[in-house]
């Protein structure tokens, strides 16, 4: 899956809180901030978790429900069911937006591909998950991992994985993550991003969990070709992941910022002018200037002459040329010095 531009991914997850109509308004979102995806997920509690599993400390601090700490009952309040899908897909069609989910097991990873997804992304929670990966690249269709929690050996074993099955790098782009919601500014590590390129030679992108934009915008910057962000409807709604989501406002914010990265890095690399700047050049630029009234025949000295704007005469940088010649016309002070009045 070879990108010319930046693929944005707007992470709408699970913060629809189960609620149908909220998802919709988070596709209405994503659309209208411009982000090429809207990502959900796509689960049922009891295929990815025990009911003795408890929450993470993160998962327990965003959702404030007292003492209910089983992460199976938070995540079955939060299936998305099939007919559920149907219409969100739907929906992301009417406004001109490719819809798109993670599925969290191999049947989850099944049910997409029946709808006809144009991708698979894998979370972080599965680089380490064998059948899962397995079942990825018997699909054929290219893959982007997420890679939070994981050290680079792990990264390796898992692109392993997905190549042994039959997928080639093109078809793998590796996201570099941190998961911890929010992710505090000093555990980004955003140089393992190139570093997971430099080593497996794939694509690469940033999925983020810090608060704000700065860093998936930085990201870019250094060479990610897919971002993706989580977003909400409001940061105080209860659920695991809206305090570490981007709001409407700053989510378009956010694309605005990367489209305009997107277009400052892709010059040619060659220092030149660019079209915009040369008809600033005289204006920036200075020439030599007479910096005292001058006779016919005089010699030109050093305190004889001066560096004023504007740029269309004789270059300062051939100042030491000028110097010790006689000028073959009078001229007045701060008057521009030509080459025809040089003897």
């Amino acid at each position: 899956m070879k990108l010319d531009n930046v693929l944005i991914i707007a992470e709408a997850g699970v913060n629809h809180n189960g609620d149908l109509q909220k998802a919709i308004q988070l596709i209405d979102v994503a659309s209208k901030a411009g982000v090429d995806i809207v990502k959900f997920q796509t689960f049922k509690a009891d295929k990815i978790v025990s009911k003795a599993a408890k929450k993470a400390n993160y998962q327990s601090k965003n959702i404030g429900d007292g003492d209910d700490d089983s992460q199976y009952n938070m995540l079955k309040s939060l299936e998305l069911n099939e007919q559920d899908h149907a219409i969100l897909i739907k929906e992301c069609e009417k406004r001109g937006i490719q819809f798109l989910s993670t599925a969290f097991d191999v049947d989850g990873i099944d049910f997409l591909d029946n709808l006809g997804l144009p991708f698979f992304k894998s979370p972080s929670g599965e680089i380490t998950n064998y059948p899962y990966l397995k079942r990825l690249a018997e699909k054929g269709k290219p893959v982007v991992l997420s890679t939070g929690m994981a050290n680079m050996q792990e990264v390796k074993e898992a692109v392993d994985v997905v190549m042994k099955y039959g997928l080639t790098k093109k078809d793998i782009t590796v996201l570099h993550c941190n998961t911890e919601y929010p992710t505090p500014m000093e555990d980004v590590n955003l140089k393992a991003m190139n570093t997971i390129g430099d080593e497996l030679g794939v694509q690469v992108g940033y999925s983020d969990h810090t608060l704000g934009i700065e860093v998936p915008i930085a990201a870019v910057a250094l060479g990610a070709k897919v971002i993706e962000k989580h977003f909400t409807l409001g940061r105080s709604l209860p659920g695991p992941d809206h305090r570490a989501s981007l709001e409407p406002d700053e989510l378009k914010e956010m694309v605005t910022a990367i489209r305009n990265i997107e277009q400052a890095i892709s010059g040619s690399g060659k220092k030149e002018p660019s079209p915009s700047e040369q008809k600033n050049k005289e204006v920036a630029r200075k020439s030599i200037h007479i910096n005292r009234s001058m006779k016919a025949g005089e010699i030109i000295n050093e305190d004889d002459i001066i560096a004023l704007r504007p740029g269309n005469g004789i270059s300062p940088m051939e100042w030491k040329d000028v110097i010790g010649r006689k000028v073959n016309r009078a001229y007045s002070a701060t008057e521009m010095l030509e080459w025809s009045s040089l003897k």
